[in-house]
């Protein structure tokens, strides 16, 4: 029986199978992002709704695993060395189960940085500019009389699709042919973009090619339409 009592967050989510990874999460592009990953590296895990929209992830429990306070973190019971891991920022968690599960994640050394330069890519670009725009179409900042934000980032959403609709020319996926955490990191957000923030028709979506092949082709993946909708909302 794994030992998960050095968490506080296990006193709140507590675990029906502390042997598997623990999965604090929500399904928002960022969440879906590790709950895809599991469900492509048929890693053994429990998932646990921390429900954003009343403030969970701002609780003491969920504080002493991301003092950043967002979601998805994780603990792996059987870390490195055999030892409980915690770990919070997506990117780094699907670098991690990917190292872990020798899944997703190329063998290549080349192919290997290459991938998690796309990883980046998406954390540092697409879901900081894509979450702007989702706010100031849809959300609050739609109700700004002043639109040069909305434009801002609307502008620099389209040119960061331009740039994945060049790397997708000739490519079934991010890297060629082979399918890794660079499209799990990035599908989400573009889905999300055109659908949830329905802004498909302010980033001239509809002008686009090799992206919405591959988005398409992403969401058709069985494991990504489970992964999609862990954990169940409340």
């Amino acid at each position: 029986m794994s030992d998960l009592s050095a968490f506080p967050i296990a006193s709140r989510w507590p675990a029906a199978h502390p042997d598997r990874i623990q999965l604090y999460s929500f399904p928002t592009p960022n969440g879906v992002k590790v709950s895809i990953a599991l469900e492509e590296m048929g890693l053994a895990y429990e998932p646990h709704a921390v429900d954003i929209g009343k403030d969970e992830t701002w609780t003491p429990e969920f504080l002493s695993l991301n003092p950043n306070g967002k979601i998805p973190a994780i603990i792996d019971p059987d870390g490195p060395g055999g030892n409980p891991i915690g770990l919070f920022e997506s990117g780094a968690i699907l670098l991690y189960l990917a190292e872990k599960s020798g899944k997703l994640l190329p063998a290549d050394a080349a192919q290997r940085y290459e991938t998690i330069q796309w990883v980046f890519f998406q954390m540092a670009a697409i879901g900081p500019m894509f979450g702007q725009v989702g706010y100031f179409h849809k959300f609050a900042g739609r109700e700004i009389e002043d639109k040069r934000p909305l434009n801002r980032y609307r502008d620099e959403s389209k040119r960061l699709l331009g740039v994945l609709e060049t790397r997708l020319d000739g490519r079934q996926w991010i890297m060629g042919d082979e399918y890794t955490i660079a499209d799990v990191s990035t599908l989400g957000w573009v889905r999300n973009l055109v659908g949830f923030y329905d802004a498909g028709e302010l980033v001239d979506y509809d002008r686009l090619k090799h992206v919405p092949a591959w988005l398409e082709r992403g969401l058709a993946r069985p494991a990504v339409q489970r992964g999609l909708e862990i954990p169940k909302r409340p």
